[in-house]
């Protein structure tokens, strides 16, 4: 990579971060061009040429925040995987280790570039609003396997919905986000983690355990 694409790729990484950081406060509505111009020190051709418009800027936020989510996801399973082979527990653990992780945030996490834009989209354009859906699609997809492998070694003690159930995973840490945020009360999430982990318990594990 040369100096100036090297450059060039540091400026594209700053008007996103910036961009993001006001979008998670304000929405994306209230996000102007020209306040991430200013906070990056830029010119408007210069954020033009790294997004020629909003649904430029929302494609690659959302593309990035898909990639970092599924970076968390893969590392927390993996963890919890080399403290037990059996899906069931390992994914007990997982949670956990998911609680502990927005726990530990001090402000608590910051919000959903997903669920924003879901909230606003009719600032978008279709392609915009198909990338959102994929994305938690995505996610049902990733808790669906997970439940898909439980199941086989844990039949539910009640009929369940495998796919209710893993969009239950993505409501229980969007609502609690939602919720956190409304109450000022940046640990709630944990305790909504930790309640969807005994759910997940009770749907699966057998009385006598």
């Amino acid at each position: 990579m040369t100096k100036a694409a090297g450059r060039g790729e540091q400026t594209r990484t700053r008007i996103m971060d910036i961009a993001q950081d006001a979008i998670l406060v304000k929405g994306f509505d209230a996000t102007s061009i020209e306040e991430i111009v200013a906070e990056a020190e830029i010119t408007k051709g210069g954020f033009f040429y790294h997004f020629p418009d909003k649904n430029a800027l929302a494609r690659a936020l959302i593309e990035r925040h898909i990639e970092v989510e599924d970076r968390i996801f893969d590392d927390l399973w993996a963890r919890a995987r080399e403290l037990s082979d059996d899906p069931l527990h390992a994914t007990l653990i997982g949670l956990r280790l998911l609680a502990e992780m927005l726990g530990d945030m001090p402000n608590g996490h910051p919000g959903c570039i997903v669920a924003t834009a879901a909230y606003q989209e009719r600032l978008f354009d279709a392609e915009v609003r198909e990338m959102n859906r994929r994305a938690v699609l995505g996610w049902r997809a990733r808790f669906r396997a997970i439940f898909e492998e439980i199941a086989r070694s844990y039949p539910p003690r009640e009929p369940v919905d495998l796919d209710a159930l893993a969009d239950m995973v993505n409501t229980v840490v969007e609502g609690g986000l939602v919720m956190s945020r409304a109450l000022g009360e940046p640990k709630m999430i944990v305790g909504q983690i930790l309640l969807l982990r005994t759910f997940v318990k009770l749907v699966f594990l057998p009385p006598s355990h």
